[in-house]
């Protein structure tokens, strides 16, 4: 099982290594749902250790629907992004219409060649998720899809998440569950689910809280968990 970690300062990239987290995911803004982070936490979260750091790439929170402007913004960060060594980028962008921007996705793709692209929790405002999924899976570069199945937290949409977990198993896409995950429900929500990677937050933090410190004893105590299982 692969444990991502959100990262928000330098200092919890190593925090999260030294609880043998798998990979990082890197934001700043986490109480608009996460932002693009600024170069320099980019560059700073790179050196701190070998993890991989998944950058996200979001240029403000009003919407998953993007103007030209933003368009040109976003593009501009994944160039930064790459020059700065990170191994991948996260994104996500909708239509008007909720449903997958592909257009705008596939100009993503080309100036992230080379990356590694997940796709973000813009996913679960699509009513379609299966058909978005079969579309998103056609792209080999997008490795995954973040997602708790809905709205809700993720252990309260466990059979959606385990229908797309299976889905994305037939179709090549990796289904990485998250929000509202920590140690008192991951075992539970990996039994319901059989999802390969999980994703956690403020899970992972002291009182549950973006504005305490990680720990690596949180992630730790999550891996001796998920390991019981098998």
């Amino acid at each position: 099982m692969l444990i991502e970690v959100i990262a928000i300062r330098a200092e919890d990239v190593e925090a999260a290594a030294e609880g043998g987290a798998d990979r990082i995911e890197l934001v700043t803004g986490i109480a608009e749902g996460g932002l693009t982070p600024s170069l320099g936490l980019v560059e700073a979260a790179v050196k701190a250790s070998t993890l991989p750091v998944q950058v996200m790439v979001r240029p403000h929170s009003q919407s998953f629907c993007y103007s030209d402007a933003d368009t040109r913004v976003m593009l501009r960060d994944i160039e930064a992004i790459k020059g700065a060594g990170a191994a991948g980028i996260v994104v996500g962008m909708l239509t008007t219409d909720r449903i997958l921007d592909r257009l705008f996705l596939e100009r993503v793709l080309r100036a992230a060649e080379g990356l590694d692209v997940t796709f973000h929790r813009a996913f679960d405002e699509i009513d379609d998720q299966l058909k978005a999924l079969e579309q998103l899976a056609e792209y080999p570069s997008v490795s995954r899809v973040l997602t708790a199945g809905g709205l809700k937290p993720a252990l309260q949409s466990a059979e959606r998440i385990r229908l797309l977990r299976e889905a994305g198993d037939r179709l090549g896409i990796s289904i990485l569950g998250g929000y509202g995950l920590n140690a008192g429900n991951i075992k539970d929500f990996a039994g319901m689910t059989g999802v390969h990677e999980v994703h956690f937050g403020s899970g992972v933090r002291r009182n549950g809280s973006f504005m305490e410190r990680l720990l690596p004893s949180s992630i730790v105590e999550i891996r001796s968990i998920l390991n019981e299982r098998n």
